[in-house]
């Protein structure tokens, strides 16, 4: 309030005095501010411009640290094949045995060399000898009751035979195969149609001077037919004839032509000299089989109408008790055989012999110790002996499934042991085994090498590295495995790639190429074709993969 009054007091009545004006206020050019502003922002772009090249720049040099150079060179190669295995003798004999007992004798010691065959324990087998004397004493017995009973069966053999006693044709069977039969039993009819017999007397004067088998001619009564015969008997003594006159019988022996019957009548002459009367024919022989023993009839060879010959065994009878017995005592022989055998064999297993010739690497058991094979503790397991034959040393590789087809038996191979650094070893593949064994879907393969000279610094047990050589290339233009990549493909540097020093200045100064591969072995591999002597190429190193991965750029 007072203020207003002041002011309209001032303004009604002004001073004798010049007023003095205030100066007016004057806005900054707006073109000096953008001025500014824009080399704020130059700086700031050429700020922003450094430190990309720079990070540019460490980038790119990460990545080209990341490869490495390789150069393409011909050397000697050699394809081979690699793996590990463990040393072990050609033989190992680890002795167990099938029996217990007390030992008597181990007459050899640890160290010691032993051939195959000599005694390494000898074991108290005193109750089982007793055994076997008794089971020898069983089996002499057993024998001696067979050997009876067979020469019974042997006493008994030709009565139970039925035989034909005359030669002929079987007229008749009385009995069948398997039928009971009894001593005297009329088995079968045997008549001999095929000869005939005349007996008709001569005097006595003129029969004295015949002799048996003397060709004689017999004429058959009521026909003209004249048979050829031969004198098969001549009585002994003279007897009346009629007339009163001495003859003698002469019995004539023909050969049936068919006709003749024991009905028909004939007459005879021999020398000339004709008989003094007719007589009948007869069949040769006409007679019966029978039997000669009790039992059942086995066997029976013959039918109705067979022929037989004298002698002929035409069936056997048996003697079932008999049988049964001498069956029984071979059973009863042979079990005593058996078990005697047993027993032998099983006393062989008291004396324990080396199987090989070796050294003797344990020794577990000695005199007056009980062995009872081997004995196991936890996951050891204690043999009574041990023995190696170092004489060849061997080992087994396993080959994977891609190298398999390449190792054949009789390649050389070159051995180092884990053990043993500054030497190496030869030997050669032994065996090729196609049992493979798949783990993961992968399948590998056991190769045995023999080590040649059995070099006395490996012990069985050793671990080795082995390499089997396949093949001797020779001088070959080659690469490291690593520098090559997937696809047979290769980066080549171009000139800018590699500085001075021959690291990788610009990886950018590279191409790709395609590469035509070769043999390999563990660390190069054959360029065939695409690159020449000398060609430098890169390839991510071992630790540059892990970069690269770190980077995300792989």
């Amino acid at each position: 309030m007072e203020a207003t009054q002041t002011k309209s007091a001032e303004t009604a009545a002004p001073s004798s005095q010049p007023v003095k004006e205030v100066p007016k206020f004057k806005a900054p050019k707006k073109k000096r501010k953008w001025v500014k502003r824009l080399i704020i922002i130059l700086v700031a772009v050429a700020l922003i411009v450094f430190l990309f090249s720079r990070c540019m720049g460490a980038g790119q040099q990460i990545i080209s640290s990341a490869y490495l150079p390789y150069t393409a060179e011909v050397r000697d190669m050699t394809v081979s094949v690699s793996g590990t295995g463990t040393i072990e003798p050609l033989q190992a004999y680890k002795v167990t045995t099938l029996v217990s007992g007390e030992i008597l004798e181990a007459p050899f010691e640890e160290g010691q060399t032993v051939q195959k065959g000599d005694v390494l324990f000898r074991i108290d087998a005193r109750d089982l000898e007793s055994n076997i004397e008794q089971l020898q004493l069983n089996v002499r017995s057993a024998q001696l009751a067979l050997d009876d009973l067979l020469k019974t069966q042997s006493d008994n053999q030709k009565d139970r035979n039925v035989k034909a006693e005359d030669a002929g044709i079987i007229t008749k069977l009385y009995v069948d195969q398997g039928d009971s039969v009894t001593v005297g039993t009329v088995v079968a009819d045997v008549l001999d149609r095929d000869h005939m017999k005349l007996k008709v007397p001569f005097h006595s004067a003129d029969a004295q001077s015949f002799y048996i088998g003397q060709t004689a001619t017999v004429s058959v009564t009521g026909t003209a037919e004249t048979i050829s015969g031969t004198v098969d008997e001549i009585a002994a003594t003279d007897e009346v004839g009629p007339g009163g006159t001495l003859v003698r019988q002469v019995t004539i022996l023909v050969n049936n032509p068919g006709v003749l019957s024991d009905a028909s009548q004939g007459s005879a002459s021999v020398n000339g000299t004709a008989c003094a009367s007719g007589g009948t024919f007869a069949y040769a022989s006409s007679g019966q089989i029978t039997a000669k023993a009790a039992g059942d009839l086995d066997t029976l060879s013959v039918k109705e109408g067979d022929r037989v010959s004298e002698g002929q065994v035409i069936g056997v009878i048996s003697e079932a008790d008999l049988e049964t017995q001498i069956e029984n005592a071979r059973i009863s022989l042979e079990n005593a055989q058996l078990s005697l055998q047993n027993a032998q064999e099983k006393l062989e297993d008291y004396t324990i012999t080396s199987t090989i010739t070796g050294e003797v690497i344990e020794k577990n058991l000695d005199v007056g110790d009980n062995i009872s094979g081997m004995s196991s503790s936890g996951s050891t397991v204690t043999y009574p002996a041990v023995i190696y034959d170092r004489s060849q040393l061997t080992f087994d590789m396993a080959i994977d499934e891609r190298d398999i087809s390449k190792i054949q038996v009789g390649q050389k191979v070159e051995i180092t042991a884990d053990a043993l650094d500054s030497q190496s070893f030869t030997g050669v593949v032994d065996k090729v085994n196609i049992n493979g064994t798949t783990v993961n879907g992968n399948t590998s393969y056991p190769v045995t090498v023999k080590v040649n000279g059995a070099p006395e610094e490996l012990y069985p047990g050793m671990n080795v590295s082995a390499k089997i050589i396949v093949e001797e290339a020779g001088s070959v233009l080659t690469l490291p495995v690593e520098a090559v990549e997937r696809g047979d493909t290769v980066l080549v540097a171009l000139p800018g790639c590699l500085d001075e020093n021959g690291l990788i200045a610009n990886l950018s100064a590279t191409e790709q190429r395609q590469v035509t591969l070769g043999r390999n072995d563990d660390n190069y591999i054959e360029i065939v074709d695409g690159l020449e002597e000398g060609d430098v190429v890169v390839a991510l190193s071992p630790q540059g993969s892990s970069i690269m991965s770190a980077m995300g750029m792989e």
